[in-house]
């Protein structure tokens, strides 16, 4: 047991001892601006939705059949990676995180809009789906538009943190 546990008004890291009046001060610590209030919560929820569904939808393929399509499947898997970027940098916070987050949408759009392109010019170079074929048709389109809402959202908490 530690010395807090064992006697609950030992001194804590601020306070002078056992009769310290006054509130704790904040920590040293780095503050972050939220950004998962209001409708940033609802992007967090989707980019997470979307991590599950392209991180395991890449590991059973690559897995039992990367042969048949592994262009496809990687992709996919990539696809999960940045989904999971975004949506750690929109729940850590802060403005670096906001800039990460930033970049990684824009990044994200490219890839859905050149892999969607690309499925609907050359539908043979696929000869599975990834999460981004057709812009994200067999995903009712939400990777092509939750880059672009992440990044309206994202240049807007800029512009009311500053």
């Amino acid at each position: 047991m530690t010395a807090t546990e064992e006697n609950p008004i030992a001194p804590r890291d601020g306070q002078d001892g056992p009769g310290a009046q006054g509130p704790a001060e904040p920590a040293a610590g780095p503050k972050h601006a939220r950004l998962i209030s209001g409708p940033g919560i609802l992007l967090v929820w989707l980019y997470g939705v979307m991590v599950v569904g392209a991180v395991s939808r890449s590991a059973v393929q690559i897995s039992t059949q990367f042969d048949k399509a592994p262009l496809a499947y990687s992709l996919s898997a990539v696809a999960g990676l940045v989904y999971g970027f975004i949506t750690y940098s929109l729940v850590r916070g802060g403005e670096t995180a906001r800039r990460a987050a930033l970049v990684c949408c824009a990044a994200e759009l490219a890839g859905v809009l050149v892999v969607g392109t690309w499925t609907l010019a050359e539908p043979s170079a696929f000869p599975d789906a990834t999460v981004w074929s057709d812009y994200g048709m067999g995903y009712l389109f939400i990777p092509v538009l939750l880059p672009l809402s992440a990044m309206y959202w994202l240049r807007k908490a800029r512009t009311t943190a500053a």
